[in-house]
């Protein structure tokens, strides 16, 4: 019986002519790094005529050779490539975030990507853009932007970024309004993006769809760590006196005590509602004071009625004032909200090959 990863990594084949050998020649470059030639039965992996009778065969041993999970993981190590940026130029405002503005930039052999930028003088703003950086050049996750590099010069900091044009998801629900289904899509791509930061002590602390970017094709990539952490194993991080509408009740209260990765599931649940009402998220409450109680209670958002009742007991688990009964990004991803998801993986010769 053939194995889930093998059944995937068969559909990626697709029967394209010539396929293996493409493949031999085409992966060491796209990588741009050689290939461990680890020698199996006497010949290395590109010249042993058993792995050229079968694509898949020899997928898959490149990808175990060179360290990766699976077939779909070298794929997506291909595809993501980190651009080496030297004579950039800045072009047009893409838009501007809690503490630096974006713009498109482009190098002398025509890549581009995102730029982001802040003033030597804001003490405040290059602290958080140098912890964003300290963050990002250690993740490498295919729903989390993608980390290129920084220059800087006697007035600014740099940090290029993945060019994602299609702006975030806040943009988009207010551009058209998801269905549900479009909500659970992007739900799940945004728990594997918090199950990869997690599993490397990194906790995003300010998870909201004005901080979530989509690609044209419905790809989500987490962005804007400024705020984000990393967390010994164990470790517990001290509460802020700042609140915001996706702020969870551990992180708002200063008496809680501590918070760890699940504040990110709170902060998650919260994005899931302002995705599924096309607004910020609402409470019931008349005034800012007794909105931060609210907050700090753990009262929640208000979760329409229209929902579905799979949505709503998604958001309800999210929202668990007590931490230690709100499941972690591992335990929703097997929620049927998500689980019965139409994420697809992409094929892989599309991705080795530009082929549709």
């Amino acid at each position: 019986m053939p194995s889930s990863s093998t059944q995937a990594a068969s559909s990626y084949i697709g029967g394209v002519s010539g396929f293996t050998e493409n493949i031999v020649q085409t992966i060491p470059t796209k990588l741009g790094s050689p290939i461990q030639n680890e020698e199996i039965g006497g010949a290395d992996v590109s010249s042993n005529p058993e792995y050229h009778d079968s694509g898949l065969q020899c997928l898959e041993e490149f990808a175990r050779v060179n360290h990766y999970n699976d077939v779909h993981s070298l794929a997506l190590k291909i595809t993501r490539r980190r651009l080496a940026i030297t004579n950039w130029e800045k072009g047009d405002l893409i838009g501007k975030g809690s503490f630096g503005s974006v713009y498109e930039g482009s190098n002398e052999k025509g890549s581009f990507f995102a730029v982001k930028e802040v003033s030597l003088s804001n003490k405040n703003n290059l602290g958080l853009l140098w912890n964003e950086i300290a963050i990002l050049k250690r993740l490498d996750h295919e729903n989390i932007i993608l980390y290129y590099g920084t220059d800087e010069d006697e007035e600014k900091l740099y940090m290029f970024l993945e060019l994602v044009s299609h702006g975030t998801l806040e943009q988009a629900y207010k551009n058209c309004p998801f269905k549900e289904s479009q909500v659970s899509h992007y739900t799940r791509q945004i728990l594997q993006g918090l199950k990869y930061l997690h599993g490397c002590n990194v906790i995003h602390r300010d998870l909201k769809c004005a901080n979530i970017l989509v690609t044209e094709s419905g790809n989500i990539k987490l962005a804007d760590f400024g705020l984000s952490k990393f967390m010994e194993d164990g470790q517990s991080l001290k509460p802020g006196s700042r609140s915001s509408l996706w702020m969870a009740p551990e992180v708002a209260n200063p008496k809680s005590g501590g918070y760890d990765f699940r504040a990110d599931t709170w902060s998650l649940g919260c994005a899931v509602v302002e995705m599924s009402t096309g607004k910020s998220p609402r409470y019931n409450v008349r005034d800012a004071l007794a909105l931060e109680r609210a907050i700090r209670k753990g009262t929640g958002p208000i979760i329409p009625d229209s929902l579905s009742q799979t949505s709503k007991d998604f958001i309800k688990k999210c929202l668990q004032p007590d931490p230690s009964m709100r499941p972690t990004a591992v335990e929703l991803l097997a929620h049927p909200f998500v689980k019965g998801s139409s994420c697809t993986q992409p094929d892989l010769s599309e991705l080795l090959f530009g082929e549709r």
